[in-house]
């Protein structure tokens, strides 16, 4: 496979894996202003509703390599280069915030299975991380975009 495609490759699957992600995200930015005012014994059921989205990690380490990939790839093209490292910030971003305030919500509750007395204050990191964490993968998708944009525009590297 010539340059080009792996180029082409590597930008499409990272399109992809980033519009996969977002929508994860987006749904929790989504819902955060019903999910917020619901009372202690409704929240906890609700979040039963997450069971099994660790599994989307595995598109987040796709996510991952695909933009180091374009990065790499793009070793011709500056404009692409830059929003590449652009997008790998926003995914990173969005990675510091759900390890530094949503997994210890995570850890604390089990899960959101056992009742901490601090429920409500590990509920709001939760909730707003996840809010900010799906403004930096928008963020991200759209430096993406922006790169194919220009990557079209531009001549065979």
């Amino acid at each position: 496979m010539p340059r080009t495609s792996h180029y082409k490759l590597a930008l499409a699957v990272a399109l992809l894996s980033t519009a996969i992600a977002l929508g994860g995200a987006l749904a929790h930015l989504f819902e955060l202003p019903n999910k917020i005012k619901l009372s202690r014994d409704d929240y906890f059921v609700v979040q039963a509703i997450y069971r099994g989205w660790s599994e989307l990690a595995l598109v987040l380490a796709i996510q991952f390599i695909s933009i180091v990939a374009v990065i790499v790839l793009a070793k011709h093209d500056r404009d692409v280069r830059v929003l590449g490292v652009a997008a790998l910030i926003c995914l990173i971003a969005a990675q510091v915030l759900f390890w530094t305030f949503t997994y210890p919500a995570n850890v604390t509750t089990d899960n959101w299975t056992t009742i901490p007395t601090h429920w409500q204050s590990l509920r709001m990191n939760w909730e707003y991380s996840h809010a900010a964490g799906a403004v930096c993968q928008l963020a991200g998708m759209s430096a993406l975009i922006m790169a194919a944009l220009i990557r079209s525009d531009s001549p065979e590297p």
